[in-house]
Order: structure tokens, then sequence, then C-alpha cells
């Protein structure tokens, strides 16, 4: 490998080749999950279940293997419970609005968090937008606004389904601040496996309550095992890897790689065609999902 490929830029991030094919193979396999969810013939919160607990055995073996050394007090006890309860309903209104709208926009909505964040934090500090914040905030709602005026004009089902996908992004806001704190003590996969085994029998719970098939039918395993492999695994595992090489400028950049697949996969699969409107909403939310991340520190991607 060529030095210069993994010199420190200005900023004191160093990424090689492998670290940027990794990045965006990560964002891919994370951009299959919601046609996986359809593909799966359980329910969709039954999907996030199996999802989470599925792989528990191999984030196991890689919390042991990568752990950093801090204790696990009660206080980050209660705060990877507490962002174990909202990632599983985060999962289960994510999941539930993939099965009625179309892939892009569940894909942009449930990772609006880092948005959300944004203006979350605005809130709390009791203060102005700077201009870059401004223009993110009012591209989001904008964005927002006609890809929901466009689900509505669909169909009742798809705004609806749009709703749930938006729900989820706040529900992931949510969860990520509790699990970041917990991160920079305990490390990514120690987190995500307490994370896991937190919410996965919380989804177990709500997919029974709701009538919902749990074990998977004529589809079989298939899309269920694959589904937890590449959201849980191997998408998390080359984001682990990849993100601490890149500004969070370059992270929000990448993430867009996400609705754009999800994009073409609903057009192939499920003959979903965007319109211009629709395309003109997804890049104002785009912009805004980049312009979140670029001053400070990039929030967890799905």
């Amino acid at each position: 490998m060529d030095e210069t490929s993994s010199r420190p830029d200005k900023n004191g991030f160093q990424a090689s080749a492998w670290h940027f094919a990794a990045l965006l193979a990560g964002n891919a396999a994370l951009a299959l999950g919601p046609w996986l969810v359809r593909l799966s013939d359980t329910g969709p919160v039954s999907a996030g279940f199996w999802r989470l607990i599925l792989p528990v055995p191999i984030l196991a073996f890689l919390a042991w293997r990568s752990r950093s050394p801090g204790p696990l007090d009660k206080k980050l006890t209660v705060l990877c419970l507490i962002a174990g309860g909202f990632f599983a309903v985060d999962l289960a209104s994510w999941h539930i609005g993939i099965e009625r709208t179309r892939l892009a926009n569940a894909t942009l909505f449930g990772n609006a968090g880092s948005i959300i964040l944004m203006i979350w934090g605005l809130i709390a500090a009791r203060r102005a937008p700077s201009g870059r914040e401004g223009v993110g905030v009012i591209a989001a709602i904008a964005g927002a606004g006609i890809l929901l005026g466009r689900s509505m004009e669909i169909s009742a089902t798809t705004f609806i389904g749009d709703l749930f996908c938006l729900a989820a992004g706040i529900f992931y806001a949510f969860y990520l601040l509790p699990a970041q704190r917990a991160r920079a003590v305990l490390g990514s996969w120690f987190v995500l496996l307490l994370v896991s085994l937190t919410a996965a029998p919380i989804l177990l719970g709500m997919a029974i309550a709701a009538g919902e098939p749990v074990l998977p039918g004529a589809a079989g395993w298939t899309p269920i095992l694959v589904l937890a492999l590449s959201s849980q695994v191997i998408g998390q595992g080359l984001l682990v890897f990849s993100l601490r090489n890149f500004s969070p400028l370059v992270i929000g950049m990448a993430l867009l790689t996400q609705p754009a697949i999800a994009a073409t996969v609903g057009w192939l699969a499920f003959g979903e065609l965007l319109e211009p409107l629709d395309i003109c909403g997804m890049v104002l939310v785009g912009a805004a999902l980049v312009l979140a991340r670029a001053p400070g520190k990039a929030g967890r991607v799905r």
C-alpha cells in the first residue's frame, strides 16, 4: 500500500483505501436491511428480534476481544438499559414503517437521528442556530415535508409508513444519547452486545402481544439470517473499523449511499419509481444529514 494513502490529513484523520472501501461497504450492507425485512415472512417486529438475538454469540466474542478496560458500574448499566429500551422501540417502529412506505423514504427517515440531535442540542442550549445549523434545519424540514406530501399523494398507508420511520428516527436519537456515553468507557462492541440483550426480549414481547408470526414460514430463515449478519455484524463491523479514520463530514456524505442503494433496490425489486420531486426531497434531507454531522462527532448509522 502506498504510504501517502494513509497519511493523516490536516484534521488528523488517517484513512487508507481499505478504510474507504470498508466505509462504503458497511453502508451498503446496512442499506439492504429494509429489503431483507420485507423478504422475511415473520412479522416486522419479530424480524427486529431475530436481527438482534441471532448475532449475540458473535457480538460476545467481538466484545471479549475488544472491550475497553472501563468497569461496568451501575451508572453505565442504567445507560445501556435505557439505550436498549429506545433501540427496541426504534427498530419496531422502523420495521413497521418499512413494510408500509418506499425503501428510500424508510432509509432516510430512519437515519434522521443526527438531524434530530442537532435540533435537540439547539433547544437544550437555548441558543439560535448558526448559519450551517439553520440551513440544515430548513433543508430537513423542507425535504421531509416534500417526501411526506408525496407519500400522502400515493396512499394513506405510505404516509403512515413515513410517520413510523420518522418516529424511528426520533427514538434512534434518544438511543444514541446514552449509548455514546457508555461507548466511551466500555467500547462499541460491548455496548452493542448489552443493547441487543436488552432490546431483543422487549421486541419479542411486542411481537407476541401484536399477534405477529415469530418463526419464519415459507420464505425460510435465509432473509432473517442475512439481515442479522449484514446489519449487526458486517455493516456495524466495517463501520467500527473505518469510522475513526474519517471526519464526520465524510461519514455524513458516505451515509447518503444508503438511500441511493435502497431506492435502487426498491425500484428493481418492488417497482418503486421516484419522481423528480421525490429526488428533490431526498437531496434536501441528505444535505441536512451531512450538515448535521459536519461540526462534531458522528453518530452511529444503521
